[in-house]
Formats: structure tokens, C-alpha cells, sequence
């Protein structure tokens, strides 16, 4: 069972690469998103990007940094086949799945004008915001000292393979194809 973290700036191409791996690969998929949407709507509260963040730092911090990621690397044991944990967003995260081993860590970034023209065409909940609102937002995201906040910079810094997500899918997706080739040969 291989597991592969996905991390990366906003709107840059994680689920892309999670589309790949699902349809292509046959990984099975769990999201952070998923899970703290479910956890949102438990509570009661609007599902934005504000509230996404204060639930899961709040979560973090009431049990530990990599909380929401250990909840679904449980959840993927049950399954025994391959599969990918999307938006990876602490170094404690990363920390608590190399543990688990046989884990590898993909980062997406993109220029943050195309990633702005990608989130305002998918149009989810937390999207439907301007340039300047979608910039603070990934800064506020980007670092951070407290061990239970998003420090995507420190994330992306610890990948073992960083995709440049400037150009089509078909480029995206050469690129994955290489980085598992990779994990095979290491496996």
C-alpha cells in the first residue's frame, strides 16, 4: 500500500493530480477538504474558506498536528490498496505519515494568475472570492510557527517531487507518470 500526500498553493492542480491518480492508477482517494466540510456542517457553520481553516486548526490543537490526516490514514488502512491524501497542509502531517511509511509527498504550484482563473472557473464554496482575498488567503496559509496552523511553504519544501503546473493537463499528468515510475523502482 503506497500512500501519496498531496500538497500545494491554492487552485494549483491537487485534485487534478488526484483525478489522475484515482482514474488512471486506481488509488483510492481521502480528502482533508471532505473531512472537514463533513465536520463544518456537523457544527452548523458556513463552509468557507475561514471557517475550513478554524476548524482544522482548532482540531489540530485540541488533539495533535496531524489529527485530520491520522483520522484518514485509519480510514485507508481499512481499504488495504494505494491511495492518495489530498491537501496536506502542516509539517506535522508529513511527519506523522513518513511514520507510517511508504509514503510519498507530491507538491503543485502554479502561477498565482492561472491559479486564480482555475479556482474562479471550478467554483466551489471557499472560491468565490477576489484576486486580492484569494492572494491574503494563501499568504496567510503560506507559514506559520504554531505547529497546528497551515505552513504550506514548509510543506511544499519537503516534497519528494514538485510539479510546475504552468501548462495543460496532458504536461501534468507526464509529470506524475514520472514521479511514480520513481516510487516503483524504490518500492
Amino acid at each position: 500500500m503506497v500512500i501519496i500526500g498531496i500538497t500545494g498553493t491554492l487552485g494549483a492542480g491537487k485534485g487534478t493530480i488526484v483525478d489522475y491518480l484515482v482514474s488512471e492508477k486506481g488509488f483510492r482517494h481521502f480528502s482533508v477538504r471532505a473531512f472537514l466540510v463533513k465536520e463544518i456542517e456537523r457544527r452548523g457553520i458556513p463552509v468557507n474558506r475561514d471557517s475550513m481553516t478554524s476548524v482544522a486548526n482548532e482540531l489540530r490543537a485540541r488533539f495533535s498536528p496531524s489529527y485530520v490526516t491520522d483520522c484518514l490514514y485509519e480510514e485507508a488502512l481499512k481499504g488495504q490498496q494505494s491511495c492518495v491524501i489530498e491537501s496536506i497542509r502542516t509539517p506535522g502531517e508529513i511527519a506523522s505519515l513518513r511514520q507510517k511509511g511508504r509514503f510519498h509527498l507530491f507538491a503543485v504550484d502554479a502561477d498565482p494568475k492561472l491559479r486564480f482563473q482555475r479556482i474562479s472557473l471550478r467554483r466551489s464554496e471557499t472560491d468565490s472570492v477576489s484576486y486580492e482575498t484569494f492572494l491574503a488567503n494563501e499568504a496567510r496559509e503560506m507559514t506559520s510557527d504554531d505547529p497546528n496552523k497551515q505552513n504550506l511553504a514548509a510543506c511544499i519544501s519537503q516534497a519528494d517531487f514538485l510539479f510546475l503546473n504552468n501548462g495543460n493537463v496532458a504536461e501534468l499528468h507526464d509529470q506524475i507518470a514520472q514521479a511514480l515510475k520513481i516510487i516503483e523502482k524504490h518500492e
